[in-house]
Order: C-alpha cells, then structure tokens, then sequence
C-alpha cells in the first residue's frame, strides 16, 4: 500500500524522524486558519500517489494564508498524471541550502534490503540515477544487522555527504530505519532530505509503501488506506479474505496456487489472441482450502465484473483433492443461487491432479448448464476466451 506524503510525513514524526509541521485540507477555505497556525507562510502540495507533482504546477509557495487559500484553489481538482487532487498538504517552509536523496528498500533480486544515498536530491533524481549512477550510492544492508552507526557511516561516506552533516545524517539514517522496519514497509524515501541555512537536516518530502502481507500484525494500517480509491471489487475480496487483483479483460480465472494462477493469466492471454485478443479478467487465488463458502466468494466477485464474459476455473489438485474441490463448485452454483446472485456466465472447469477423475464425474453428474469440462489447461483456456469472445 503507497501512502500520500502526508500520511509518510506523520509516520516518520512518529518515529523521530526530523520533519516540519504540516496539515493536510480538502476545501481552499481550510487553507487561511492553517497557514496563519504555521507562521503566516506554507508551501501547498497536490496529495497524489505519483511523482512529478512540481513540474506538473502540484507544489506552490504561498506567502500568505490568503495567497495559500488562492493556491490551494488552484491546486485542488488538479489531474497529475491520470490523478485527481482531492487533498493538499501545507507544510511549514524551510530555508533550503542543499537538496538531498535517502532511502531502504526491499531488494528482491538480491534478496536483501537496499539503502541508497546521493548528494543530487530534488526532483530530478531518476535523471541522476540514470545519468550518472555513480552519484547514487547503493549500500546493501543486513536484515539480521539492521542499520548501526556504523552502517550509516558507511552510507554517509559512500554517499559523500559534507563532513559537518555527517552525525545528522547518520542520525536520520538510523532512525529511518527504525521507521521502515516498525512499519513493515517495503519502501521508506525522503526526497529531498534538505540542509537548511542554520545546517539543520530535515526531511521535507516523504515517500513510502507498505507490505499489505504484514497487515495481520499492523491493524492501524487499515486507516491509512484510501478507501475511496479501491476498486470495489477488490474491496470486495479483501473483505472476504481473497487474493485479487483487478485487471482489463473478458475471462475470469480461478485458481488454487498463486504460481498456477500466474500461469493460467498467460495461457488465457495466449489463447485470447485467436478471438479478438480475449484477455484475463482478474487474478485470484483460492489457496488450498476449496470450499463451497470460499469457491462461492471467488464466484460471486468475478460475476459481479461487468466485464467478465466467461470463468475459467484451473485447478490442480494436492493437499485439497479435486472432488472437494468439484463439490465447492456445485455447492457453490447452489449457495449463490439461494441468495439470489444470477449465474449466467459460463464456467470452464479444468481438475487435474489428486483425485481428478472423481472430481470430473461430480461435475458431470450435476450436469449444471453452465459448466463445462475440458481435461487440458491450453484447451480450457481455449474454450473460455471463446466463450467470452461468443457474448
């Protein structure tokens, strides 16, 4: 989960990380009475979840709180890159001297945790990395070791930071990493991380995403996330404790296995090319467990898809044989029709595996009008994107 600035910005005052005063509004009006609390100035700032709000015009000085309520007008409505602005931020302002760039993150390919570092902050930092990588220090970090003084000395150093800001920045350093790992994120930046006039160093812009899988032990994340944003049918399966992720296309897929379902996507991707570029509707995973109630929550959010013309369901049986999982269909056909859900697209069903050949004469034998069989996984896909292509 990516949070907005302002939300980084209290997670970090929460951790001690230095940073200005700031509140966040959603009306122009709201601006005067904030301004005049933070000393008669503010800088006013689009809250979206994308870079580039300065160059886009998301990020103005205002000299006064009525300058701020002017600005704040101009910035709220805003579209940045495909966002709508509904909420600004004004912020304390600062004397900025430098303009720096820190942060950790999860390194996936090397399994490890990532701290980087570069003198050149501010908005261009992307350019710096790619122009001149040498100026963007990349210091691999222990997850066993954390951050020691002597680790951030050693980012400090690798970074060049001045000599006079190096106890500040170690400082910073580790308690930013305290930050990251108290708050199971995968992601924590500060950009830029400034030296004012007085030589005091200040994080000024915050940027950090959090790992949903670590939600079981974080329960006050749940008010961070912007409800108003989701997908109502990944709401949906979030509330019924599903794997789902949305995405633009005509065939639903169920399946049990993350990697399997991975799988499915581009087997469907591949057969939808030979009818009219057919593509998958949704990931969802089912985990082990197949039961009637789970099968009938995976149903119900994939039928609730305008989008979906057909379902295919793969599943590949282990631990849960597949005529359990047969019967969590049919049951499952049954429960949604006693709620009154209407089923009227049709399921291709592909069991393989651990008790395949009774979970196939379970399906046969409820012959339910809607569902069909196919034995292969590249014929099942096959006769799903046909399906959907069909209606």
């Amino acid at each position: 989960m990516d949070l907005f600035e302002y939300q980084a910005r209290d997670l970090f005052a929460k951790h001690g990380v230095p940073v200005l005063a700031g509140e966040v509004i959603d009306t122009p009006e709201a601006a005067r009475e904030v301004t005049e609390r933070l000393g008669g100035r503010a800088v006013v700032k689009a809250q979206v979840k994308v870079g580039g709000r300065g160059k886009a015009g998301g990020v103005k000085l205002a000299s006064d709180p009525a300058d701020a309520v002017e600005k704040a007008g101009q910035i709220l409505g805003m579209d940045i890159k495909g966002h709508t602005v509904h909420k600004v931020m004004l912020a304390q302002t600062a004397d900025i001297a430098e303009e720096y760039y820190v942060s950790y993150l999860l390194d996936r390919t090397n399994r490890t945790f990532l701290a980087m570092a570069s003198v050149e902050g501010g908005m261009d930092i992307e350019e710096v990395a790619a122009t001149k990588p040498e100026a963007l220090a990349k210091i691999p970090v222990d997850a066993n070791d954390g951050v020691t003084p002597e680790k951030a000395r050693e980012i400090v150093e690798a970074a060049k930071f001045p000599a006079e800001l190096h106890d500040q920045i170690s400082e910073v350093l580790q308690t930013l990493w305290k930050t990251f790992i108290a708050e199971d994120a995968l992601l924590v930046e500060v950009n830029p991380l400034v030296k004012t006039g007085d030589g005091k160093v200040l994080a000024l812009d915050g940027k950090v995403s959090l790992d949903a899988n670590a939600d079981f032990r974080q329960p006050e994340h749940d008010a961070l996330e912007d409800k108003s944003a989701a997908d109502p049918l990944e709401a949906l399966a979030k509330a019924k404790g599903l794997n789902y992720v949305k995405l633009d296309g005509e065939v639903g897929i169920i399946g049990n296995g993350a990697g399997l379902v991975m799988s499915t996507l581009d087997v469907v991707a591949y057969a939808g090319e030979a009818h009219g570029n057919v593509k998958p509707a949704n990931f969802l995973d089912i985990g082990g467990g197949a039961s009637a109630e789970v099968m009938a929550n995976g149903l119900e959010v994939i039928l609730g898809d305008a989008d979906v013309k057909s379902v295919f369901v793969n599943v590949f049986g282990g631990i849960t044989a597949c005529d359990a999982v047969a019967n969590g269909i049919v049951q499952a056909l049954e429960l949604l029709k006693s709620k009154g859900e209407e089923v009227n697209k049709p399921l291709v069903v592909r069991l393989d595996g651990n008790n395949a050949e009774l979970g196939r004469k379970i399906l046969t034998d409820a012959n339910h009008p809607l569902v069909q069989q196919v034995d292969t996984m590249d014929g099942a896909a096959d006769r799903a994107a046909e399906l959907a292509a069909a209606k």
